[in-house]
């Protein structure tokens, strides 16, 4: 009997020690076709310049609040919100308390400078 071999890209990460974005992000996991990311204790402040991406993001909103305005609408983010970006859309954030999410990209956002 042949014996079956797992799937070695099976990966755990320690966000201990999980790499910053350049904009403050911070990498979890990735894989080849999907990418998570944090954004911890965003402080308010000026809404973030209007960015449009090249990937899909989805997020969850874990604590604080912030308004997310894209394609003509504002949508309020509080905890357990969450909340899709679509790909292409032009969007930006106004963090209104200190904010923090998790979010996932399809495909990876940091793979080829996709997040700068």
């Amino acid at each position: 009997m042949k014996e079956a071999k797992g799937d070695t890209t099976v990966t755990k990460i320690d966000s201990a020690f999980s790499p910053l974005g350049e904009h403050g992000e911070k990498y979890l996991a990735s894989g080849k076709n999907i990418a998570m990311r944090l954004w911890e204790n965003e402080q308010p402040g000026e809404a973030k310049p209007e960015v449009s991406r090249p990937y899909e993001t989805v997020g969850y909103v874990i604590s604080g609040r912030a308004e997310l305005h894209t394609e003509g609408q504002m949508v309020l983010l509080e905890p357990g919100n969450s909340y899709v970006v679509p790909k292409g859309a032009v969007h930006k954030y106004k963090i209104l308390e200190a904010f923090t999410t998790v979010e996932a990209t399809y495909p990876p956002a940091h793979i080829h400078g996709r997040d700068e």
